[in-house]
């Protein structure tokens, strides 16, 4: 992927454009795991890197960088499929590319001096040149400002294409959703000296984003994504994106009930909350099971004629079928376990929360995002048919094998928070340290830090395939 921004056969600036937002998201997507690793180590050893790199500015950097890297890849992937939904070449591309390096600028800035400043007295100069302390969001002020900034070069870009082009129903799904994340990180930039006002509304960005707005930025992908791999009939694509978006106000608004029970709100929601926050992946499976099912049907007469058929990128096509099942075990069935409210007054805030973020955010974003990267590198090269080499399949292997490892440690850790320190001893502060210390909360945080390690050398795999696959095949096929 990296030596194509020499070699690529892109003849669309905004496809162009793609690519250098993959390239950062790739390496931020690194700098997360090395970071969620060295804060695993200090699950073990306390003191490890302690007054150098406490755990905190570690845990800080491994979410935060979840966070942008996840960002880099979306409006890298709306880039690059910009161009072929509206059927015109994106307006404004020079002031997007403007934008991106103000942004990959202030973000080389924020981290440095994340690393290098790390926390700050209890002052305004804090918040506006350090870290706002809210935990996701946790940018300095004048970042903050700067991110509006981009994200409105960026939706002003996507509208102007969308009106100016072709109106398909997969745009017209990503133009209103746009809006509607781009408004809700608006939310959070407000300040208050009341710590509850201030997390209330911090609490309103993270969970519609997470829950509403990317639940159906994902569907969109997987909507474009499935036709340019497989052919997809669009008719039904888009009728899945279309059930999304109605779900939307029942799976990502009332789903949010399930976190109701720790703010006083009556009972009902608890039961709401729960139901609906399970529905979220329901329509993004039943897409991938009925465009699979038409496309099943329709190879069989291609078959029948005697003419060869294929899946157009197999890389690409892995990521999409894992998002399908792992977005559908990780947000829904996980998540319905883990936020009822029977079981939630025991596990919220435990390592059993720590299981559902790793689980839920992989299998619903990281695996499209990672697919949507193979296909730019599959037009940067301009391959045909692209298929997965050794590297392809070590890296989703080993990564989906280390997460999911990790989400299973982390859920025996949880349990034995919530036997010994929450129910057993009460839920006091020495009852969390007492908990922290004994065997099995201790072995669990073991086999986390080697399910990390197996995720780790998966990214490398997945790397290695990014810079090396467009080239192969491209030469294979010449």
């Amino acid at each position: 992927m990296l030596s194509s921004i020499k070699s690529n056969v892109l003849q669309s600036e905004s496809k162009k454009l793609a690519m250098m937002y993959f390239r950062v998201a790739i390496i931020l997507f690194g700098a997360q795991l090395l970071f969620g690793l060295l804060a695993g180590l200090q699950f073990l050893f306390p003191g490890f890197l302690y007054g150098i790199l406490d755990f905190s500015v570690n845990r800080m950097v491994h979410i935060n960088a979840l966070v942008v890297w996840m960002l880099y890849a979306m409006i890298g992937s709306v880039y690059l499929m910009l161009p072929d939904e509206t059927g015109i070449e994106t307006v404004g591309i020079g002031l997007g590319k403007l934008a991106f390096w103000v942004l990959t600028a202030a973000v080389t800035v924020v981290v440095l001096v994340y690393l290098l400043v790390q926390v700050g007295p209890g002052k305004e100069s804090t918040i506006w040149l350090i870290n706002e302390g809210r935990e996701y969001l946790e940018a300095p002020r004048w970042a903050d400002i700067g991110i509006v900034v981009v994200v409105l070069i960026f939706y002003w870009n996507v509208f102007a294409t969308y009106m100016k082009g072709k109106r398909t129903g997969i745009m017209t799904v990503m133009v209103a959703n746009l809006m509607a994340l781009a408004g809700l990180y608006l939310a959070g930039m407000f300040f208050t000296d009341n710590i509850s006002v201030d997390q209330y509304w911090w609490w309103w960005v993270i969970h519609l984003w997470v829950e509403a707005t990317w639940e159906v930025f994902v569907g969109t992908l997987a909507a474009y994504a499935l036709i340019k791999v497989i052919d997809a009939k669009r008719e039904i694509v888009e009728m899945w994106l279309w059930i999304e978006v109605l779900m939307l106000f029942g799976s990502g608004i009332l789903g949010l009930g399930h976190h109701y029970f720790w703010i006083g709100t009556p009972e009902y929601w608890w039961e709401i909350g729960a139901l609906f926050s399970a529905l979220e992946p329901v329509p993004l499976v039943a897409m991938f099971v009925h465009v699979l099912y038409d496309w099943g049907k329709e190879q069989g007469h291609t078959e029948a004629k005697g003419e060869k058929s294929a899946i157009k990128n197999g890389p690409a096509m892995a990521w999409i079928t894992t998002n399908a099942f792992g977005n559908f075990l990780g947000a829904g069935i996980w998540g319905f376990f883990h936020t009822l409210p029977q079981v939630n007054i025991y596990t919220h805030g435990s390592q059993f929360t720590a299981a559902h973020g790793h689980l839920a955010f992989f299998g619903a974003y990281a695996t499209i995002l990672i697919g949507m990267m193979y296909l730019g590198i599959q037009e940067a090269y301009g391959i045909k048919r692209m298929k997965a080499t050794f590297k392809s399949k070590m890296a989703i292997f080993l990564i989906t094998f280390g997460v999911l490892g990790m989400a299973v440690a982390l859920t025996i850790a949880g349990y034995e928070q919530v036997l010994v320190e929450r129910a057993e001893l009460g839920a006091g502060w020495q009852a969390f340290f007492t908990a922290q210390n004994l065997p099995w909360y201790v072995q669990a945080q073991v086999w986390r830090e080697i399910m990390g390690l197996v995720t780790f050398v998966g990214f490398v795999y997945l790397l290695i395939d990014l810079l090396t696959i467009g080239k192969k095949e491209a030469a294979q096929g010449a």
